[in-house]
Parts: C-alpha cells; structure tokens; sequence
C-alpha cells in the first residue's frame, strides 16, 4: 500500500467544497469554502432594522450594503498592498550584472578560504554549504518543491534538518496536517487520537506530530521572525550558528546563521595518526584523523605475519599471504589465504559411531561425532507408539489410524499407522467462494473461486478492483497513477493513490547557449529561471568570411557584429583590406512600399544584412609627380601620374631660364638623364639675351637667350680722344677688355697735344690724358716787360724766373703802342677760331647725313655680322625637320 502522505492535501484535494475555513491568505482576507460558515450579518444573525418577518427596511439594507463595501475595499487594500510588498521583495527581481555576481562569488569563496588555509582543509566537503549559500544569495534559486514558486525574502520559511531544503510556511504546515490525516484515516478507527509521524516532501525524512512547524525560525534556530534586512542572507538572523557540528566532535559552527548545513569543523587540534608512530601535529578538527603512511605493523589475525598497508583507519585486513593449511578433519592439504586458516572439505567424516553399526555421515566437522541417531526409543510414523529396538532395526508401524490433519485443515486422515506424507482430502463439502456470494459441492482439496468480479473502489477511490471472487481486502491499486504533476513536464510514476502527487523529484539544468554553466532547478521552474550568465567564449562558427570570431562570452541570439580588419586581398593592388568586416553589414532597404496617401502611416526603416564590397585601398604608397619635384604618399586607389602643382622648374636649353609650366611629364631621352634639364615638352625660351655686359659695353647681346657667354661685342664705339678734339672709332671688344695703359693708347688721336702749357705754348706731346706736362724747352725770346728788348731763353727757365729783363725808358714808351696792339690781335683770333670750329661741325654733320658719299665711306664703320645672322633663315627649316625624324623614330620604337 503506499505510503499516506504522498496524497498531498491542497486546493486540489479533499480540502474542496468542505466547510471549514481555510488559512488566512496573508493579505487579510479569508476565504472560505464553498459551504463555509456564517459571516457577521448573514442570514440567522440579529441585524439591526430586520422585520420579523423578513423583510428588510430601507436603513438596514443601506446599512448592509455600506457595511459590505467597506469589507470589499478591506480585501482589495491589502491585497493591492501585498501585491506590491511581493513585487518589491521578490528575490526574483533582485538582479545584478555580472561584475556584481563575480564580487558576490569572491565574498563567498573568501568566506570559506579560512577553511582550506591551513593544515589539509577539505575544498570538497564545503560545497554543499557554499551551493546553499549561493542559492540563498541568486535569483529564483530557491524554489518551494511544494508549490513550485520561488521563495522571497519576506516569506516566512521552513528548513529540513536532514535535506536543508526550504519550503515556505504554510505549505510545509499543510503538508504535514494533510499526510497525517490520510494516513490515520486509511488505518485508524479512532480518527486523530494517534500520533503519526510525517515526511518531509524531498528527503522523505520522518517528523513526529509534534514537529510540525508553526513559528518563523532563522536557520539556527535563535530569532523567531527574524527581521528583514538586505546587508544578511535571507531568513537568517545574523548572529554566530552556533549548532553542533555532525558528527559531533564537541565544537560549534562559528559562521554567522546560514542555510544548507554546518561546514567541517574548522578547530585546530594536536592529533597523532592511527597507528599512533608519529609525533601529534595540529590538524584541523574535521581532519584531526590523518596517516603517516608508515607502514602499520600490527600483528594479523593469522598471529604468524605483519600488517604492512600503510598507516591506516579501523581494524588490519585480512592477511593477503597463502600457506598450506589443514582442513578441520585433517584429511586434507591445501594452500589456502592466511587469513582464514580454519575450512571444511567436501569429504563425509565417514568415522565409526559408538554404536558400531554406522559411520558419520556429517562433512568434515570439529569434534566428536556424536551418537547414533538411530539409538534409543523411536516413534512410529504415526507417533503414537514408542519403541525400544537395536539401531540396526526399523521402527515398524503400530496399525492404528493415521489420524493426522490433512492439508485441508479441516478433516484427518483415515488410513492406518504409515510411512511417507498422507494422501489429499477427497470428502465432499458444500464450500463457499471466496467472496461469499456462492456455494457448492465439490472435494474438499480444491479451492472454491467464483466468476464474480469484485465492483468495489480500490484505496485510490477512482478504479475498481475487478478481481474474480474477491474476499473483500481488495489491494491496493496496481495501475499507475499517470497525472501532470505541478511541473506540467512529468506525469506521476507511482501506483494510483488519492490525495495530490509527490512534488517532481526531476531536476532540471537551465544552460547557457553553449551549455557549459548551467544552474540546476527543479523541474517546471526552467520556464520562468533566466539562464546563466557563461564566463566562456562564444563557440559558435564566425558567419564571416575570418576563420575566427572576436572573443566575446557565451550569449543567446545572433553573435555581435564582427570588428575584426577584413584582410581580403584586394583585387587590384594585391594589399589586405584594412577596413573592420563588412560581411554583415546593416543596409537601409531601399524601394519599399510607398505609402498611398497621408492616411497611411509610414512604415519603420527596414534594414537587411548583407555583404558590401572593399573601400578603396588607403595603403599610403610613394609617388613621384610628374616633373620630379617631390614623393608623396598616395592613397593606393588613386595611384597614378599626378602633378604637384608647382613650376617645372627645369632648366631650358638656354642654360639662364627655367619651365614656368605647372608640374608636366617631362620624356627623358638617352642623351638627357638630367632631372634638371629641360624635355621637349617644356618651354622654349623666347627671350632675348638677359646676361650682364662687359662694363663699358652699352650694346645689347645681338644673340637670343643663349647658353655661354656672349659673343665679343664687335660694334664700333665712337670716343673722343684726350684731347677732346678727335673722334675715334674703336671695337667695343677692345676698349672693354683693355687694361689702362691700352685705353689710353686706344683714346690717342696720334696728334700733337693742342693743348696749351701755362706758359703759352702748345704742348709737344701726343695726344695724351692728363695734365700735360710742365717742361716746355722752347726757345722764347725774353723781352724786357715791354717787350722792346729781347733775347732768346727758354720757357720753363722764364716760368722759374729764373731769367728777367727789365725795361728801360723806350720800352715803356713802346709797351702803350704794344698793348694796343696786342688787344686787337686777340680780337682776331678769336673769331679766326669761332669759324674754324664752325667748320668743322658742317664737315662732322654732313658725313653723318650722307651728304657726301665719299666722305660717308671714308667716315663709316664696317660692322661685320655673325654666324646666327648670316644663316638664321636656313637654320628653322632644318631643325624642324629634325623634330619630325625623331618624333617618328620614337612612335615606331614604341610599337
């Protein structure tokens, strides 16, 4: 029969359509069943302002209908205010992110790292308490197995001493009240009046009548409704556990209240080991039992060998060595375990009783053998008689009757006094069926079983037994029970029973996307758990073209966009695409539906996934421009032929210009590598010659802009000579590039020096620059001052005064008559030499205006002309023709 309390009592059971009031709900209203009692003010109550006859005043009815909104807006207050408080406190909603789940886990681990710090601290057996403790602290963890429902921080709660797991108040209290009550009403007459123990609903460990919860405890037990307070775990009070750790070694735990059960005890105590050959060391309590690993060396069982295992726990095993041993008879030798030294072989004793007649027939066995079984007084078969014969003879039968009871159990057998089992009752009797219902007349040997099916309700009270001839103790139902337990995955596996099923025993494991962190629940709360949050990489294959994703964690949905460099090999220039992956890349669609008229409202902006193409390559590559000014970085799409923009600068074939063309391909021939010299499609320099004259030279260059120096300037050049008189007519050539000496002799006319001395008299030199010289030797005549008296001297003598004649008394009469004179002579030579200058310049006028042929010719200046200015107009034909030559040379070579 199954067990009681797995008919579970709840809104499901029996406790439907009772009477009797239900629990209080938690928000003050109480609900009652669906025949339940009497409220204040029903019908049978004395209400105010009700006839006697029945009929209700218009005041009373108000004042009922008042009093009933007043008690609807009771209910619907506290129930709004529980909904909230619920909303609030719900363990469920307190969610942190991941940084605060990794602190939590470290204030965890370091909780318990005093446990492992010091001498052999076991990590294994704190991980029951640490899952409990994490439970406490993670959302939705802890889930009533009653109700399936989480359990809150503000529900009062009740811990299993063999299990630890948590239930909430009032179901635990209704599970306990309803196994009690199924198990004494199957079983007891006196419904009630016993105590009957019940289970709890995971563990199945049993609770006496007077365990059953009815006050909020922390988890030791101190503080009843312990307060709530968000710095503590839930449910617990704060205080030091202080329980007994199990098994017992005298100490308490030392960890603040906490679920799950007590660590091992961490007290250090000073232990030796168990063979007791090593010095005591200070060990922690739950490990204080430990090995040297010695070896043992304690005397076997055997008493001939050592133990030699290493130091070790409890008794010394059997010896492991053979030896040869006797069995117990001595008949036999055989090599056999030391350990078990004493054994029986299959031989029979075979030894002579006392009795001489017979042998043993016990198998190999210590000790005398006994005596005869066959001696003294034996009985007759039918035990009646006693006789007293040799054990060499057999007991012979008395002839009375049998007499024993037949297997019946109802008549004896009727034969005489006989060996060996009695015969079956063959006596007719009128025998009932089993259930009752039928008689008839047959041996009474053979059992007596109706047709009848049995219509009675099995202990389920939902099938019938269906037995054929049941006597009434019909058995328990043997169909399985098949409902959907509170988890709607499962059906329940137990025979059909009354009352609601067990809660799930099913876990679930409620994973990540790549199902390495999971976190177990019971089962039919993996709907409402979030799934974990996984520390591990994401595994899922790159939808990309790269061979691997960016590290990123596990996660549900479509993995992040990829941000890795693209590294295609570009098409064109051969380069890796430096650009983050553009694989999956969100696109406005483009070309959806229009919308027909402003009634119809606009659509979202869809975007689509999908594959864009390379950006132009960036890779900088060094580029020269086209006149071979500077290298500069190009973006490598848009390589090629550029100009920078600035003057050629190139120098032209004229050596003293250059290219004022903006940047331009230059073609660079195998004659001209220059980088600075000129190409053919450059400028030519239309100028004329710009270059500095020799000083002295007021002629420009008769050539165009030229390399080199220029040509000697063979122009004639008219000059006066030193004498200012003369003009002579010189090659430019020579007076530029004449010393001083050379000038001086280029500017001589050749010609007596018309100059005058101080003395007076003409200057005997040539034509020559400078002061002429003081030195005149002419012979003067020296005349007395009035020039009567004379006499021949000479000049500079007369300048020095060296030499004076004085006049006399004629003289000076004479000097009058002379100075007369000498007035009119200086007239007239004073216009002798007006005309003779004006003479001259008719002469110089009409040679210049060509007059006078001859005298043109004579006067002209042959200027004898160059190179370039004989030949000029044979010179452009034939260059031109040239440039054509080249220009196809150049077209053919390049085909």
């Amino acid at each position: 029969m199954e067990a009681s309390w797995r008919q579970v009592a709840g809104g499901r059971g029996r406790a439907r359509g009772r009477g009797t009031a239900a629990p209080s709900s938690g928000n003050g209203v109480h609900l009652r069943g669906a025949g339940g009692g009497r409220e204040k003010g029903s019908v049978g109550a004395a209400v105010p302002g009700l006839s006697p006859g029945g009929a209700a005043t218009p005041a009373a009815a108000e004042l009922m209908s008042q009093k009933k909104f007043e008690e609807i807006k009771k209910a619907n207050q506290a129930a709004a205010k529980k909904i909230v408080e619920e909303h609030f406190s719900s363990s469920s909603e307190e969610e942190g992110d991941e940084d605060f789940e990794g602190k939590r886990g470290k204030i965890v681990a370091n909780t318990f790292i005093t446990y492992t710090t010091q001498t052999d601290g076991d990590v294994r057996e704190l991980e029951r308490t640490k899952q409990y403790v994490n439970e406490a602290f993670q959302a939705g963890a802890m889930t009533c197995l009653i109700c399936i429902a989480s359990v809150k921080r503000n529900q009062a709660v009740w811990s299993c001493s063999g299990c630890f797991c948590i239930f909430h108040m009032p179901c635990i209290q209704k599970w306990a009240k309803d196994s009690q009550f199924l198990v004494s009403s199957l079983t007891d007459d006196d419904f009630g009046k016993r105590d009957y123990p019940w289970p709890c609903p995971k563990c199945r460990f049993e609770y006496k009548r007077s365990d059953t919860p009815s006050r909020y405890y922390c988890y030791c037990g101190k503080v009843e409704d312990p307060p709530l307070d968000p710095w503590l775990v839930p449910h617990s009070c704060g205080q030091v556990c202080e329980r007994d750790f199990k098994p017992s070694c005298g100490h308490k735990c030392l960890l603040l209240c906490h679920p799950g059960p007590c660590p091992p005890c961490p007290k250090m105590v000073t232990t030796t080991c168990y063979c007791k050959k090593a010095k005591p060391i200070p060990r922690r309590c739950s490990a204080k039992e430990w090995s040297c690993q010695l070896p043992c060396g304690r005397k076997l069982l055997c008493g001939q060998h050592k133990c030699e295992n290493p130091c070790h726990a409890g008794s010394c095993p059997p010896c492991p060595r053979v030896s040869r041993q006797k069995c117990v008879c001595g008949k036999r030798v055989a090599e056999r375990s030391c350990a078990s030294p004493l054994w029986h072989c299959d031989q029979v004793c075979g030894k002579t009783l006392p009795c001489g007649n017979h042998t043993c027939e016990q198998v190999c066995h210590v000790g005398a053998c006994g005596d005869c079984p066959r001696s003294g007084k034996r009985f007759c078969p039918c035990q009646k008689s006693k006789f007293s014969l040799p054990c060499t003879e057999d007991v012979p039968t008395c002839g009375d009757s049998c007499d024993k009871v037949l297997e019946c159990g109802i008549h004896r057998c009727s034969q005489r006094c006989h060996r060996g089992p009695c015969e079956t009752c063959r006596q007719e009797v009128e025998k009932h069926c089993r259930c009752g219902k039928h008689t008839k007349r047959m041996p009474c040997h053979k059992p007596y079983l109706c047709e009848t099916k049995c219509v009675k309700m099995r202990d389920c009270q939902k099938h019938q037994c269906r037995r054929k001839c049941c006597p009434g103790n019909c058995p328990p139902c043997d169909q399985n029970c098949g409902r959907t337990l509170g988890c709607r995955n499962h059906k329940c596996p137990s025979v059909c029973h009354r009352g609601s099923c067990y809660p799930c025993p099913e876990t679930v494991d409620v994973k990540c996307n790549c199902g390495n962190t999971k976190v177990t629940v019971p089962c039919g709360r993996e709907r409402t758990t979030r799934p974990p949050k996984c520390k591990e990489q994401c595994s899922r294959p790159p939808t990309c073209h790269h061979t691997s994703q960016e590290k990123h964690r596990c996660h549900f949905g479509s993995c992040p966009p990829c941000h890795q460099p693209c590294q295609k090999v570009l098409e064109k220039c051969g380069h890796l695409c430096p650009a983050p992956c553009h694989d999956q890349a969100l696109i406005k669609q483009t070309g959806r539906h229009q919308p027909t008229g402003p009634w119809e409202q606009p659509s979202e902006p869809a975007f689509i996934q999908t594959a864009l193409p390379c950006p132009p390559c960036q890779v900088p590559i060094p580029m020269e421009c086209l006149g071979k000014h500077e290298v500069s970085p190009l973006p490598c799409h848009a390589v090629g032929p550029y100009s920078c923009k600035r003057a050629c600068g190139r120098t032209l074939t004229c050596q003293n210009h250059t290219c004022m063309k903006e940047c331009h391909k230059v073609t660079e021939t195998d004659s001209c590598t220059d980088k600075k010299k000129a190409g053919p499609e450059c400028l030519h320099c239309e100028e004329g010659c710009s270059k500095s004259r020799p000083s002295g030279c007021p002629h420009p260059c008769v050539l165009p802009c030229h390399p080199g120096e220029c040509p000697p300037c063979v122009q004639m050049l008219r000059i006066k000579c030193h004498c200012k008189i003369t003009s002579l007519y010189v090659e430019c050539r020579k007076i530029t590039t004449a010393d001083v000496n050379e000038k001086n002799l280029l500017s001589c006319c050749k010609n007596q020096c018309p100059k005058e001395l101080p003395c007076g008299h003409r200057c005997k030199e040539m034509c020559h620059p400078g002061e002429c010289p003081f030195n005149c030797n002419q012979k003067v005549k020296l005349r007395c001052p009035c020039k009567r008296i004379k006499k021949e001297v000479q000049c500079n003598k007369v300048r020095e005064n060296q030499i004076s004649i004085e006049c006399d008394t004629t003289c000076k009469e004479m000097k009058q008559k002379a100075s007369e004179l000498k007035e009119a002579e200086a007239k007239a030579a004073l216009e002798e030499e007006k005309r003779r200058q004006q003479a001259e310049l008719e002469a110089f006028e009409n040679r210049l205006k060509g007059r006078r042929k001859k005298n043109r010719k004579r006067d002209e200046v042959a200027v004898e002309l160059t190179l370039w200015q004989k030949y000029k107009y044979y010179l452009f034909p034939l260059c031109a023709i040239v440039v054509v030559v080249f220009a196809w040379y150049i077209a053919n070579a390049v085909d």
